[in-house]
């Protein structure tokens, strides 16, 4: 049976998830026999079994997956997953019971080896409830519901959805289907635009090929995945992969960085070092907000706006208040009497009026930008990505595929920062490296342009 790389992806979390259950599981058995005062006191808590840890704990994630304890994550039922578990764990115990008979190993801990394979059951069968309860709001929330178009001609995009597996249908909030046939492509553009998708997925089996072309350039264009259930399109970015929805094979063409470990770790990554960073950066919280409250009296010490997220998702950007009050009603003024110092939507300023004189101190270290730490734990940005703009000024971009830098998390830092914000002046350029960053994204890239980061803040390289 075909399976996708996202379910593949969560399967093997599954399976490291539980080989350290069973660790624990005989951890626990060696606490409680140690408890009960059975163990000599010279005795280190599972020292006599660690052979038992090196057969179990590898094997049982295998063991499982062979008795299909992994399938039907989203709607298995707890008898089928016990009486998968029973079997998997006898299979366990099998071996471990031949290793014991052929190796003569002495000094097996009977107690340990019957509460270790007591714990197992329990722990990774809690285990499995408490993913697909997870799973199931996941797929049940609107929230979270993976936004998606459908495209194709007339009746074949039903079609296709009623081929799908129902419980991957109900993850998604299908936002429209597109008729191609009926439709132009310049539609699909403003879909994309304002709907914030993630991917559409294309039942081109009866439809003129140049309109799925024309189709998959749109999705391209703007960094939306684009999934297509027919024959191979060439493209000028996006990288064609297969992957599968439940059994049906799809063919891809991504132009962001798929699913990885190397992207699990960035979200690890980034939420403990923006908690690192919090606490560590607190002293000048507390001198940003003094410093505000005496300076700039009578206003909020944050400013908050409405960013352009992953997709163009809005969300809402925390800073230091580093402007007068009034700041936002004075812009077309002030690009009316000073200009614009970059070519395009995008409006900077180097001198600009509204900043009060703390403000500017602020600036010129990056202080403001420290808040934006719980748009990262939140999950709205990451440590390291594209700039988010104004919502206004993405609204505002000329080019199609300027939208492409919306395929990923923003970032409170990027090559753009790291470099001395202040050389670039063209949109263009500062797009470009953008993209440069996306289509060779990696979690090394992140680290060295944070390490770059660093030197650019403390001589004030990253001030606007």
């Amino acid at each position: 049976m075909a399976i996708s790389r996202k379910d593949s992806f969560t399967i093997q979390v599954l399976q490291l998830s539980d080989a350290f259950l069973v660790w624990l599981a005989f951890w626990l058995g060696g606490a409680v026999r140690d408890w009960l005062g059975m163990s000599a006191p010279e005795e280190a808590l599972l020292q006599s079994m660690n052979w038992v840890l090196y057969i179990a704990v590898p094997f049982t994630p295998l063991v499982l997956e062979r008795f299909r304890f992994y399938d039907h994550l989203w709607h298995k039922p707890a008898s089928t997953a016990m009486w998968q578990l029973v079997r998997g764990l006898l299979v366990i115990v099998l071996i471990v019971g031949l290793f014991a008979v052929f190796a003569k190993v002495q000094g097996v801990r009977r107690l340990i080896l019957g509460l270790g394979l007591v714990f197992m059951f329990l722990l990774i069968l809690l285990r499995d409830r408490m993913t697909q309860i997870w799973l199931k709001r996941q797929t049940e929330s609107e929230t979270t519901k993976e936004r998606i178009i459908i495209a194709g001609s007339g009746s074949e995009m039903a079609e296709l959805l009623k081929e799908f597996d129902p419980a991957i249908v109900k993850g998604w909030k299908v936002v429209d289907q597109f008729d191609l046939a009926t439709r132009e492509v310049h539609e699909l553009f403003t879909l994309l635009k304002n709907q914030a998708v993630s991917r559409v997925v294309f039942a081109a089996k009866n439809t003129e090929f140049e309109k799925v072309a024309r189709a998959v350039e749109a999705c391209e264009l703007q960094g939306v995945e684009a999934w297509i259930a027919a024959s191979f399109i060439r493209s000028q970015i996006a990288r064609p992969v297969f992957d599968a929805i439940g059994n049906k094979p799809m063919l891809v063409l991504r132009s962001t960085p798929e699913l990885s470990w190397e992207l699990l770790s960035k979200e690890i990554f980034d939420r403990i070092g923006a908690f690192i960073l919090i606490c560590a950066s607190s002293p000048f919280w507390i001198f940003a907000m003094i410093g505000i409250m005496m300076k700039s009296p009578g206003a909020p010490v944050f400013f908050s706006q409405m960013r352009a997220g992953r997709y163009g998702q809005p969300f809402c950007m925390w800073k230091f208040r580093t402007m007068v009050p009034n700041a936002e009603t004075m812009l077309d003024q002030i690009k009316e009497d000073h200009g614009n110092q970059m070519e395009g939507p995008v409006f900077k300023l180097k001198h600009d009026p509204r900043i009060f004189p703390f403000g500017a101190l602020l600036r010129k270290f990056s202080v403001d930008e420290l808040p934006q730490l719980w748009n990262v734990l939140a999950g709205d940005m990451s440590l390291v990505g594209p700039r988010p703009l104004p919502v206004y000024e993405v609204d505002a971009f000329s080019e199609l595929s300027h939208r492409r830098r919306l395929s990923v998390k923003p970032g409170i830092t990027c090559e753009w920062q790291a470099g001395g914000r202040n050389s670039i002046t063209s949109f263009e350029e500062w797009v470009a490296m953008d993209l440069k960053y996306i289509d060779n994204w990696s979690l090394w890239l992140d680290i060295k342009i944070l390490l770059r980061t660093i030197p650019a803040v403390l001589l004030g390289k990253g001030a606007t």
